[in-house]
């Protein structure tokens, strides 16, 4: 069989597009979040459609060598299109990376093993660890602005302006910073988790 026959080659055609479109959704994220004052918080989302950029490059350069070049190749998938306010917009993001780590992925994952290719199968899940990451740090960032704690914390926490560098040990992150005078959205996000404690969840 021909790849351009395969499973897989359209798995990975949808998988660009996907995350292609992840990429923009979450660019728009960070517009609003800079609009709302949240230029730290639009720094981190930034960084995830960053990464949502480099999978899309990753599935097309992977169609490419494997299929070569295709005029158009017609998908049936389902994308989301939804936009809200800035806590709703962070989970509906953990959502879609929840589809992604738990069922597409793994899917996608599964059926090219079943055609022959392990290379691309062992490709789906090393970008579903990374959505799972991505997912945690949305429902995160969801959770602590909907209740109002984007800057509190139950106890003494280290909070790094990220403007001037100033530090301060606090409950609550300063409002306006009493270095350098920039705003309490300037304020580095602790994310209460490192990288091997993501990897357990």
């Amino acid at each position: 069989m021909q790849f351009n026959q395969t499973k897989t080659y359209t798995n990975l055609a949808r998988s660009f597009a996907g995350e292609s479109q992840a990429g923009m959704r979450y660019q728009l994220i960070a517009k609003l979040a800079t609009a709302e004052e949240y230029p730290v918080l639009a720094d981190v989302i930034r960084t995830i459609a960053k990464n949502e950029t480099y999978h899309a490059k990753t599935f097309y350069d992977t169609l490419i060598c494997k299929a070569g070049n295709s005029a158009n190749i017609r998908l049936d998938a389902g994308y989301p299109f939804q936009f809200g306010t800035l806590v709703e917009n962070l989970g509906f993001a953990a959502d879609g990376e929840r589809a992604e780590h738990d069922e597409v992925y793994p899917t996608f994952a599964k059926e090219a093993r079943e055609e022959g290719f392990d290379d691309i199968a062992d490709l789906y899940e090393r970008v579903a660890g990374v959505e799972r990451d991505h997912e945690i740090v949305f429902q995160y960032l969801h959770d602590m602005l909907k209740e109002g704690a984007l800057y509190k914390r139950s106890k003494p926490t280290l909070w790094v302006c990220g403007e001037c560098g100033y530090r301060a040990t606090t409950k609550e992150a300063w409002k306006i910073c009493p270095l350098c005078k920039a705003k309490q959205g300037y304020v580095e996000i602790p994310l209460p988790f490192d990288q091997d404690e993501r990897r357990k969840k």
